[in-house]
């Protein structure tokens, strides 16, 4: 997992901020957030309405309460976590948002932590000239044009979709389905957790990035490994991965809350 540690603070000073390269759909820091240890982003359901509260995404390994055991779920906690909010080109912090609370947050066949915001979504674009990135609500596609956007470090990655990952077990922490990166392009460190997985062509977020096999290890923390169907191991040295989002939208509903007891939630469940 790659919350930021002391031991990446060596590479800091080599990854200085950069705009975005010229894209097919021109993917910048647009609804990018710095969390304290973490990357995130403003994500807007498509259900959601402008004149709903926001919701922030990112790992559910970078709540601000550690880490949480698998089978874990929480919803509907006490948080006034800030974020900052990064100009469209990322070189400069725009507003400082608050939460209202932790919707949601889980370690368990996913990584994912949403925090419903203060302000709505107009509020933002009005204030600030940001406007939230649109949650797919399908699953992504192998071989997509990805951009890992960091609003941690202002870094923009810019890879393929390499396929799907029936099991990924890291540590404790078994997640499903994840999407694995091609190479070379994404090689995530420290701090780039919670990032935005946008799809080139679209500009939707359809996945958040989570982690990368560090050393080579098998199934160790952030040494990820995979596991098919079968049963069989596989470790890709130097291999990022995400988790998806789609899923989100089955549970957004009136007032683009997260109901767990929303027919058709796809979401673990304490």
């Amino acid at each position: 997992m790659l919350k930021y540690l002391a031991a990446v603070a060596i590479v800091a000073t080599t990854l200085l901020p950069t705009t975005a390269q010229a894209a097919p759909n021109a993917v910048d820091f647009t609804g990018t957030v710095k969390l304290s240890n973490c990357s995130g982003s403003v994500v807007k359901p498509p259900s959601a309405s402008v004149n709903d509260k926001a919701l922030v995404l990112s790992n559910g390994h970078c709540y601000e309460g550690g880490f949480l055991d698998p089978g874990e779920v929480l919803v509907n906690q006490s948080s006034t976590r800030t974020f900052s909010l990064l100009s469209a080109n990322g070189q400069s912090t725009v507003a400082t948002l608050r939460a209202s609370k932790l919707a949601y947050a889980t370690m368990t066949d996913t990584d994912i932590t949403l925090y419903q915001l203060t302000s709505t979504y107009a509020q933002i674009q009005s204030q600030y000239g940001i406007k939230a990135l649109t949650l797919s609500d399908t699953h992504p596609t192998q071989g997509a044009s990805i951009r890992v956007v960091s609003g941690y470090w202002k870094k923009i990655y810019s890879c393929n979709i390499d396929g799907f990952v029936h099991e990924l077990h890291e540590s404790d922490w078994v997640w499903q389905d994840s999407v694995r990166y091609t190479e070379p392009g994404c090689q995530v460190i420290g701090g780039t957790s919670g990032s935005p997985v946008i799809d080139a062509s679209t500009g939707a977020v359809v996945a958040v990035n989570n982690t990368i096999n560090e050393s080579g290890e098998r199934c160790t923390l952030d040494n990820p490994c995979e596991v098919d169907a079968n049963g069989n191991v596989t470790v890709h040295q130097n291999v990022g991965y995400a988790e998806e989002t789609y899923l989100i939208n089955t549970c957004v509903d009136t007032g683009n809350t997260i109901n767990l007891n929303k027919a058709g939630c796809a979401l673990p469940k304490p």
